[in-house]
């Protein structure tokens, strides 16, 4: 290609529905515009509800692509190493895109392809209590000849120099950012259809998948000891909507628990909770909890991934170890009843968000390692 032209993406997901990683990169294309042409690959057609969030002023196609999942059959990953060919720069991201990373390892010379950079955002339900050595082994081959390996966190970038034994100078620890600022504005009461935040009410709220790992009914369940002002919200969808509905009127929390679905902008809704709550297994560096933090959120949480260093000392005291529901649901009704510490961690959680986790250091970072890889200039915004 000329040196003129603009440099090709090429971003491979198992899924691109709105979850951490996917947000995140839809920040990344919608920061550099009219930059790079990016071709995004969802592993699942019809799980790619992220891209309603795409600007309109970028580049971006959906190629037909070999699938992601399957044996690792020389044959296949053959394939997908030829379906790599012609683009500036490949990205692959979590677990569920590791054999299109093998296949550039195996056959990047025979179809000369770019440079990749492979994206460890966490671990699904199967890895949530601990590596397997299977894939331990499996990722310390197929990152052999990555052009580098990016981590949001401490834990996994610590995983990544010791089980999978990758050398110093691959591993990039980049911690998620966000518009820190645009979470100060006060949201609309009535933002959500059919639900309507009184002046008399206190919200519990958490923005998450409706998967297994994410141990949602483990917020339900706390609100039967929470004090009856208090709802409970959870902003998201997922497989596991059924069950939580069940489990809500089963404990007559119906009248309580809220699952309004997925909600296209956090910053709009994060700011009419009174408490971010999170209760998950498996968790590296939650966007989610930035967000919190930048909205003035204090928040109840596993200890979990980088939670305890993200949120401010004063927030310490209301992390919780994992899967300890009665500490849990003690915190919850401990901080719902005490509205001077929910002040002073959200105050406290506002000022670290907008000092460590604002979005321009990400972006630029990213801009740095992406077209350094590429070997392409860097325009003066981002020099």
């Amino acid at each position: 290609m000329s040196a003129s032209a603009l440099p090709k993406i090429l971003h491979l997901h198992s899924t691109f529905d709105a979850g951490g990683k996917e947000l995140r990169c839809v920040r990344l294309i919608n920061a550099w515009e009219r930059e790079a042409d990016h071709a995004i690959v969802s592993s699942e057609p019809d799980k790619r509800s992220a891209a309603q969030l795409l600007s309109s002023k970028v580049r971006v196609s959906w190629p037909k692509f070999p699938s992601l999942t399957g044996h690792p059959w020389p044959g296949r990953l053959k394939k997908l190493a030829a379906a790599m060919a012609g683009y500036d720069l490949i990205c692959t991201y979590n677990w569920g895109a590791i054999d299109a990373v093998m296949a550039h390892t195996l056959f990047a010379d025979v179809h000369k392809l770019p440079p990749l950079v492979h994206h460890e955002d966490g671990f699904n339900e199967d890895e949530a209590g601990g590596l397997k050595w299977q894939r331990n082994l499996y990722r310390r081959i197929a990152l052999g000849r990555t052009g580098a390996l990016v981590v949001p966190s401490h834990v996994l970038e610590d995983i990544a120099l010791g089980p999978w034994q990758q050398p110093r100078s691959r591993v990039r620890r980049i911690p998620n950012g966000i518009a820190t600022r645009s979470f100060a504005a006060s949201p609309k009461r009535d933002l959500l259809p059919g639900l309507i935040k009184h002046k008399d009410e206190f919200w519990i709220g958490t923005l998450a998948g409706l998967r297994k790992v994410k141990q949602l009914d483990s917020l339900i369940r706390a609100m039967t000891l929470v004090p009856p002002d208090w709802q409970l919200v959870i902003a998201g969808e997922g497989p596991e909507r059924a069950y939580l509905t069940d489990l809500a009127e089963e404990l007559g929390l119906e009248d309580r628990v809220h699952m309004p679905g997925f909600v296209e902008d956090p910053a709009k809704l994060i700011g009419l909770f009174d408490i971010f709550a999170l209760s998950s297994r498996s968790e590296q560096q939650p966007i989610s909890v930035i967000e919190a933090m930048a909205a003035g959120l204090p928040v109840v949480a596993p200890r979990v991934g980088d939670i305890g260093r993200m949120v401010a000392s004063d927030n310490g005291p209301a992390l919780v170890e994992p899967g300890d529901q009665q500490a849990l649901t003690k915190m919850l009704d401990t901080i719902a009843r005490d509205p001077a510490a929910r002040k002073r961690m959200g105050q406290a959680n506002r000022a670290k968000a907008r000092e460590e986790f604002d979005e321009r250091r990400m972006i630029d970072r990213y801009h740095a390692l992406y077209w350094g890889l590429m070997n392409r200039p860097k325009l003066a915004e981002h020099a």
